[in-house]
Protein backbone atom coordinates (compact mmCIF):
# COMPACT_ATOMS: atom_id res chain seq x y z
CA UNK A 1 0.00 0.00 0.00
CA UNK A 2 0.94 3.50 -0.65
CA UNK A 3 0.12 6.50 1.18
CA UNK A 4 0.87 9.59 0.04
CA UNK A 5 -0.18 13.72 0.98
CA UNK A 6 -1.70 16.04 -0.74
CA UNK A 7 -0.25 19.84 -0.62
CA UNK A 8 -3.38 21.61 0.12
CA UNK A 9 -1.66 24.59 1.91
CA UNK A 10 -2.29 23.33 5.32
CA UNK A 11 0.97 22.46 7.83
CA UNK A 12 -0.01 18.75 7.91
CA UNK A 13 -1.48 18.37 3.78
CA UNK A 14 -4.32 15.91 3.09
CA UNK A 15 -3.66 11.95 2.88
CA UNK A 16 -4.59 10.19 0.28
CA UNK A 17 -3.89 6.52 -0.60
CA UNK A 18 -2.02 5.84 -4.16
CA UNK A 19 -2.34 3.25 -6.51
CA UNK A 20 1.05 0.79 -7.46
CA UNK A 21 1.92 2.94 -10.43
CA UNK A 22 1.52 5.91 -8.94
CA UNK A 23 -0.75 7.32 -11.68
CA UNK A 24 -4.23 7.54 -9.40
CA UNK A 25 -5.46 8.57 -5.96
CA UNK A 26 -8.10 7.89 -3.37
CA UNK A 27 -8.38 10.40 -0.68
CA UNK A 28 -8.69 9.27 2.94
CA UNK A 29 -9.87 12.37 4.89
CA UNK A 30 -13.38 10.62 6.01
CA UNK A 31 -10.69 7.68 7.23
CA UNK A 32 -8.16 10.38 8.84
CA UNK A 33 -7.58 13.74 7.66
CA UNK A 34 -3.68 13.39 7.81
CA UNK A 35 -0.91 10.74 7.84
CA UNK A 36 -0.56 11.45 11.57
CA UNK A 37 -4.31 11.17 12.32
CA UNK A 38 -3.94 7.78 10.97
CA UNK A 39 -0.37 7.05 12.89
CA UNK A 40 -2.32 7.81 15.94
CA UNK A 41 -4.89 5.52 15.37
CA UNK A 42 -3.29 2.79 12.74
CA UNK A 43 -4.92 0.17 14.15
CA UNK A 44 -8.33 0.94 13.04
CA UNK A 45 -6.91 3.03 10.55
CA UNK A 46 -4.94 0.88 8.17
CA UNK A 47 -7.95 -1.75 7.00
CA UNK A 48 -9.32 1.09 5.86
CA UNK A 49 -7.01 2.08 3.94
CA UNK A 50 -5.97 -0.84 2.51
CA UNK A 51 -9.97 -1.36 1.32
CA UNK A 52 -9.37 2.35 -0.64
CA UNK A 53 -5.98 0.28 -1.64
CA UNK A 54 -8.00 -2.14 -3.14
CA UNK A 55 -10.62 0.18 -5.02
CA UNK A 56 -7.69 1.94 -6.55
CA UNK A 57 -6.20 -2.07 -7.75
CA UNK A 58 -9.69 -2.43 -9.29
CA UNK A 59 -9.15 0.61 -11.24
CA UNK A 60 -10.76 3.30 -9.47
CA UNK A 61 -9.24 6.94 -8.44
CA UNK A 62 -8.31 10.48 -9.66
CA UNK A 63 -5.78 10.93 -11.83
CA UNK A 64 -2.03 12.02 -9.91
CA UNK A 65 -0.75 13.69 -12.95
CA UNK A 66 -1.82 17.17 -11.54
CA UNK A 67 -1.47 16.67 -7.87
CA UNK A 68 1.70 18.38 -5.58
CA UNK A 69 2.71 15.83 -3.34
CA UNK A 70 4.02 17.03 0.00
CA UNK A 71 6.32 14.94 2.06
CA UNK A 72 3.95 12.20 3.38
CA UNK A 73 4.84 13.72 6.91
CA UNK A 74 5.09 17.50 6.19
CA UNK A 75 6.34 17.66 9.68
CA UNK A 76 6.78 14.81 12.77
CA UNK A 77 6.87 14.76 16.20
CA UNK A 78 10.48 13.24 15.89
CA UNK A 79 12.80 12.95 13.36
CA UNK A 80 16.23 10.62 14.48
CA UNK A 81 18.80 9.74 12.31
CA UNK A 82 21.03 6.91 12.37
CA UNK A 83 24.20 6.03 10.62
CA UNK A 84 23.84 2.15 10.01
CA UNK A 85 26.41 1.82 7.24
CA UNK A 86 29.83 1.11 9.16
CA UNK A 87 31.41 1.32 5.33
CA UNK A 88 29.95 5.05 5.15
CA UNK A 89 31.22 5.06 9.09
CA UNK A 90 35.15 4.45 8.40
CA UNK A 91 35.28 6.66 5.16
CA UNK A 92 33.52 9.51 7.64
CA UNK A 93 36.44 9.02 9.91
CA UNK A 94 38.99 8.86 7.91
CA UNK A 95 37.47 12.47 6.33
CA UNK A 96 37.15 13.89 9.70
CA UNK A 97 39.45 12.51 12.18
CA UNK A 98 37.02 11.10 14.25
CA UNK A 99 37.25 7.79 16.18
CA UNK A 100 34.77 4.92 15.32
CA UNK A 101 31.67 4.82 17.86
CA UNK A 102 31.83 2.21 20.54
CA UNK A 103 31.31 -1.46 19.77
CA UNK A 104 27.40 -2.34 19.84
CA UNK A 105 26.02 0.64 20.41
CA UNK A 106 24.42 2.24 17.03
CA UNK A 107 25.06 6.10 15.73
CA UNK A 108 22.03 8.29 16.00
CA UNK A 109 20.98 11.81 16.44
CA UNK A 110 17.69 14.21 17.38
CA UNK A 111 17.47 16.25 14.10
CA UNK A 112 14.85 18.99 13.11
CA UNK A 113 11.20 17.37 12.34
CA UNK A 114 8.96 20.61 12.11
CA UNK A 115 9.67 20.77 8.47
CA UNK A 116 10.28 18.06 5.91
CA UNK A 117 10.26 19.30 2.10
CA UNK A 118 8.38 17.63 -0.84
CA UNK A 119 10.66 15.75 -3.69
CA UNK A 120 10.49 18.60 -5.97
CA UNK A 121 11.05 21.66 -3.89
CA UNK A 122 13.96 23.93 -5.10
CA UNK A 123 16.49 23.80 -1.65
CA UNK A 124 17.69 27.24 -0.44
CA UNK A 125 20.94 27.95 1.18
CA UNK A 126 22.72 30.72 2.83
CA UNK A 127 26.44 30.03 1.31
CA UNK A 128 28.01 27.37 -1.40
CA UNK A 129 31.14 27.47 1.55
CA UNK A 130 29.45 25.68 3.97
CA UNK A 131 29.99 22.88 2.11
CA UNK A 132 26.15 21.26 0.50
CA UNK A 133 25.77 17.78 0.39
CA UNK A 134 22.80 15.47 -0.34
CA UNK A 135 22.62 11.84 1.64
CA UNK A 136 20.84 9.11 -0.01
CA UNK A 137 18.78 7.38 2.75
CA UNK A 138 15.97 4.77 3.63
CA UNK A 139 13.89 5.34 6.51
CA UNK A 140 10.87 3.91 8.71
CA UNK A 141 7.80 5.55 10.33
CA UNK A 142 6.62 4.14 13.55
CA UNK A 143 3.60 3.70 15.35
CA UNK A 144 2.79 4.65 18.97
CA UNK A 145 6.21 2.33 20.82
CA UNK A 146 6.52 1.65 24.28
CA UNK A 147 9.89 2.02 26.33
CA UNK A 148 11.98 -0.89 26.42
CA UNK A 149 10.60 -2.96 23.48
CA UNK A 150 13.08 -5.80 22.11
CA UNK A 151 14.50 -5.46 18.52
CA UNK A 152 11.82 -8.42 17.80
CA UNK A 153 9.01 -6.65 19.23
CA UNK A 154 9.90 -2.60 17.58
CA UNK A 155 9.43 -5.01 13.86
CA UNK A 156 6.34 -5.11 14.47
CA UNK A 157 6.07 -1.27 15.47
CA UNK A 158 7.50 -0.32 11.65
CA UNK A 159 4.03 0.79 9.69
CA UNK A 160 5.81 2.50 6.67
CA UNK A 161 9.17 2.68 5.00
CA UNK A 162 10.37 6.00 3.07
CA UNK A 163 13.38 7.08 1.31
CA UNK A 164 14.84 10.32 2.04
CA UNK A 165 17.53 13.18 1.41
CA UNK A 166 19.29 14.14 4.46
CA UNK A 167 20.67 17.84 3.50
CA UNK A 168 23.55 17.82 5.13
CA UNK A 169 26.57 21.02 5.51
CA UNK A 170 29.57 19.50 5.55
CA UNK A 171 31.86 22.22 6.35
CA UNK A 172 29.65 23.44 9.74
CA UNK A 173 29.26 19.49 10.57
CA UNK A 174 32.79 19.11 12.29
CA UNK A 175 33.10 22.30 13.97
CA UNK A 176 29.37 21.01 15.69
CA UNK A 177 30.37 17.75 16.47
CA UNK A 178 33.58 19.20 18.29
CA UNK A 179 30.81 20.91 20.94
CA UNK A 180 28.98 17.17 21.95
CA UNK A 181 26.22 18.45 21.84
CA UNK A 182 24.96 17.19 18.54
CA UNK A 183 24.03 19.48 14.80
CA UNK A 184 22.13 22.15 14.53
CA UNK A 185 23.28 24.39 11.82
CA UNK A 186 24.96 21.56 9.93
CA UNK A 187 22.01 19.36 9.54
CA UNK A 188 19.05 21.58 7.87
CA UNK A 189 15.40 19.92 6.99
CA UNK A 190 15.18 16.44 4.75
CA UNK A 191 13.16 16.18 1.54
CA UNK A 192 11.33 13.17 1.49
CA UNK A 193 10.07 10.84 -1.49
CA UNK A 194 6.24 11.43 -2.58
CA UNK A 195 5.27 8.02 -1.26
CA UNK A 196 5.24 6.28 2.02
CA UNK A 197 5.05 2.06 1.78
CA UNK A 198 3.77 -0.50 3.95
CA UNK A 199 6.58 -3.11 4.03
CA UNK A 200 4.61 -5.68 2.05
CA UNK A 201 4.77 -3.51 -0.81
CA UNK A 202 8.47 -4.31 -1.20
CA UNK A 203 7.95 -8.11 -1.08
CA UNK A 204 10.53 -9.98 0.08
CA UNK A 205 13.21 -6.59 -0.53
CA UNK A 206 11.98 -6.11 3.03
CA UNK A 207 13.75 -8.39 5.12
CA UNK A 208 15.66 -8.40 8.95
CA UNK A 209 14.43 -4.86 8.78
CA UNK A 210 16.38 -4.10 5.93
CA UNK A 211 15.48 -2.41 2.25
CA UNK A 212 17.28 -4.90 0.15
CA UNK A 213 17.32 -2.51 -3.10
CA UNK A 214 19.72 -0.37 -5.03
CA UNK A 215 19.59 3.77 -4.60
CA UNK A 216 20.36 5.37 -7.88
CA UNK A 217 21.77 8.65 -7.39
CA UNK A 218 22.15 11.22 -10.03
CA UNK A 219 24.19 14.45 -9.99
CA UNK A 220 23.51 16.92 -12.64
CA UNK A 221 22.05 14.08 -14.56
CA UNK A 222 25.38 11.71 -14.27
CA UNK A 223 25.08 8.63 -12.14
CA UNK A 224 26.84 9.39 -8.89
CA UNK A 225 26.02 6.12 -6.95
CA UNK A 226 23.65 2.96 -6.57
CA UNK A 227 24.36 1.29 -3.13
CA UNK A 228 22.43 -1.68 -1.88
CA UNK A 229 20.53 -0.62 0.99
CA UNK A 230 20.75 -4.40 2.53
CA UNK A 231 24.28 -4.07 4.45
CA UNK A 232 23.19 -1.84 7.51
CA UNK A 233 25.58 -2.74 10.20
CA UNK A 234 22.40 -2.35 12.57
CA UNK A 235 18.59 -3.25 10.87
CA UNK A 236 15.69 -0.89 11.10
CA UNK A 237 14.37 -2.84 14.10
CA UNK A 238 17.41 -2.72 16.22
CA UNK A 239 17.11 1.19 15.75
CA UNK A 240 13.69 1.60 16.74
CA UNK A 241 14.58 -0.48 19.96
CA UNK A 242 17.74 1.29 20.74
CA UNK A 243 15.34 4.54 20.77
CA UNK A 244 13.14 3.49 22.91
CA UNK A 245 15.25 1.85 25.27
CA UNK A 246 15.06 4.45 27.95
CA UNK A 247 11.37 6.56 26.57
CA UNK A 248 8.62 5.82 24.24
CA UNK A 249 8.55 7.09 20.66
CA UNK A 250 5.29 8.65 19.52
CA UNK A 251 3.09 7.45 16.67
CA UNK A 252 4.73 9.13 13.37
CA UNK A 253 8.18 9.09 14.65
CA UNK A 254 10.87 8.82 11.46
CA UNK A 255 13.71 7.07 11.99
CA UNK A 256 16.66 7.26 9.10
CA UNK A 257 19.47 4.50 8.06
CA UNK A 258 22.36 7.24 7.69
CA UNK A 259 23.80 7.38 4.54
CA UNK A 260 23.47 4.09 2.24
CA UNK A 261 26.80 2.93 1.86
CA UNK A 262 28.28 -0.49 0.56
CA UNK A 263 31.92 -1.98 1.48
CA UNK A 264 32.42 -2.13 -2.21
CA UNK A 265 31.94 1.65 -2.50
CA UNK A 266 34.77 1.76 -6.15
CA UNK A 267 32.68 -0.11 -7.94
CA UNK A 268 28.87 0.78 -6.75
CA UNK A 269 29.61 4.53 -6.11
CA UNK A 270 28.18 6.64 -3.23
CA UNK A 271 24.97 8.42 -2.18
CA UNK A 272 26.76 11.47 -0.79
CA UNK A 273 29.56 13.86 -2.13
CA UNK A 274 31.61 13.27 1.42
CA UNK A 275 31.90 9.86 0.59
CA UNK A 276 33.22 10.30 -2.03
CA UNK A 277 35.66 12.78 -0.98
CA UNK A 278 36.78 10.11 1.35
CA UNK A 279 37.32 7.32 -1.32
CA UNK A 280 39.56 10.15 -2.88
CA UNK A 281 40.95 10.91 0.03
CA UNK A 282 42.51 6.79 0.37
CA UNK A 283 43.39 6.55 -3.00
CA UNK A 284 44.77 9.53 -4.11
CA UNK A 285 45.37 11.27 -0.51
CA UNK A 286 43.31 14.06 -1.26
CA UNK A 287 39.86 14.79 -1.69
CA UNK A 288 39.18 16.56 -5.58
CA UNK A 289 35.31 16.26 -6.03
CA UNK A 290 34.20 19.43 -4.90
CA UNK A 291 30.12 20.09 -2.74
CA UNK A 292 27.05 21.50 -4.56
CA UNK A 293 26.79 24.73 -6.29
CA UNK A 294 24.06 27.08 -6.20
CA UNK A 295 21.82 25.50 -9.84
CA UNK A 296 22.94 22.05 -8.90
CA UNK A 297 20.62 19.04 -9.34
CA UNK A 298 20.23 15.84 -7.09
CA UNK A 299 17.96 13.11 -8.39
CA UNK A 300 17.35 10.18 -6.14
CA UNK A 301 15.08 6.90 -6.57
CA UNK A 302 14.58 3.23 -5.61
CA UNK A 303 12.60 0.51 -7.90
CA UNK A 304 11.74 -2.91 -7.24
CA UNK A 305 14.23 -5.49 -8.85
CA UNK A 306 11.55 -5.85 -11.90
CA UNK A 307 11.40 -2.02 -12.30
CA UNK A 308 7.97 -1.25 -10.54
CA UNK A 309 7.62 2.20 -8.95
CA UNK A 310 8.05 2.06 -5.14
CA UNK A 311 8.83 5.36 -2.93
CA UNK A 312 9.13 7.77 -6.67
CA UNK A 313 12.12 10.02 -7.35
CA UNK A 314 13.41 12.73 -5.44
CA UNK A 315 14.53 15.62 -7.75
CA UNK A 316 15.78 18.93 -6.62
CA UNK A 317 17.89 21.71 -7.25
CA UNK A 318 20.20 23.86 -4.63
CA UNK A 319 19.18 27.37 -5.20
CA UNK A 320 20.99 30.80 -2.88
CA UNK A 321 18.29 31.28 -0.21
Amino acid sequence: MKLATIDNGTPDGALVVVSADGLRYLGAGTIAATLQAALDNWAEAEPQLRGLAERLAAGEGEDTSAIAFAAPLPRAWQWLDGSAYRSHGELMETLFGTEPPPPGRPLMYQGLSHRFLSATADVPFPREEDGIDFEGEFGIITDFVPMGVSPREALGHIKLIVQINDWSLRALAPIEMKTGFGWVQAKPACSVAPFAVTPDALGDAWAEGRVHLPLAVDWNGEPFGKAEGGPMEYGFHELVAHAASTRSLCAGTIIGSGTVSNANFREVGSTCIAERRGIEMLDEGAARTGFMRFGDRVRMECRLRDGGLLFGAIDQQVVRG
